[in-house]
């Protein structure tokens, strides 16, 4: 099973390059499967029925959230009709949506995508190594996939790696999201997850993690409360290729990719 992970997708510059590149990569790569996390999609926060519409179009296959799930009002809407959106499962029980999303591509294996939030410096949610504890189990008696994804959705890399380690054997990827700067230390951990990081961020790198660097530096320099906007310019994806064994659930390999608009 061949999986192509995009890092979060940010507002129009994300979605622009998305449509561009998209379905020339899954073709060249020989892609099984796309997963996206699109929590910033719709103009830098949050996600809504016409943006979703439009990853799925240019070929994602199934969408991760994280702690900007409801930044857009128009999510309440599509979060219990939407199957292939999975917001972090990890939060309060009030909040709609699928923990999980399920694809079954025959022969080539079942993958079940996750999407669990980090705890340090994030909305509050419960602890995801209790989390996963307690739905690995159910997951894999409900849905019996030969393979299982987690987006970890969390800011500090010190608990993204923790948690990899807490995973190794049990899941076939753990992939790290939300602070929007790949990281260099994809690799497959000793017992067989696949394992980085930060996947990295979709959009374009003139802004601050893709919103407006003015608005940025009043936040940081004047310490002044400020709208984030979007940055607009030219952009890149940043994404993981993996290959997985989808007869014992391990990682067979990790490879990070970047390709820029020129590309």
């Amino acid at each position: 099973m061949r999986v192509l992970f995009i890092g979060d997708v940010v507002a129009h510059p994300g979605k622009r390059i998305m449509k561009k590149k998209l379905t020339a990569i899954k073709k060249d790569r020989s892609i099984d499967i796309c997963v996206v996390n699109a929590e910033n999609a719709a103009g830098g926060m949050g996600i809504n029925a016409q943006t979703a519409k439009e990853l799925f179009s240019d070929g994602a296959d199934i969408l991760t959230m994280g702690n900007h799930t409801y930044s857009c009002s128009d999510y309440y809407r599509i979060a219990d009709v939407e199957p292939m959106i999975v917001r972090p499962g990890n939060v309060s029980p009030t909040w709609k949506g699928n923990d999980v999303a399920i694809v079954d591509l025959k022969e080539k294996g079942k993958l079940l995508v996750a999407n669990i939030m980090g705890q340090v410096n994030m909305a509050p949610c419960d602890s995801p190594f209790h989390y996963v504890d307690r739905m690995l189990p159910i997951w894999k008696d409900q849905y019996h996939p030969t393979n299982i994804l987690i987006d970890f959705h969390a800011e500090a890399t010190a608990e993204k790696i923790a948690f990899g380690y807490y995973c190794d054997e049990r899941v076939s990827l753990v992939l790290g999201t939300h602070t929007h700067v790949q990281t260099a230390d994809e690799r497959v951990l000793e017992r067989g997850t696949g394992y980085i990081t930060d996947v990295g961020m979709t959009g374009t790198y003139e802004g601050v993690i893709g919103m407006n660097i003015e608005a940025s530096l009043r936040r940081f320099v004047d310490r002044l409360p400020t709208k984030y906007d979007s940055a607009d310019g030219k952009a890149r994806i940043c994404g993981i290729i993996a290959e997985c064994n989808s007869q014992n659930g391990k990682c067979i390999s990790l490879e990070r990719i970047e390709i820029n608009d020129e590309e």
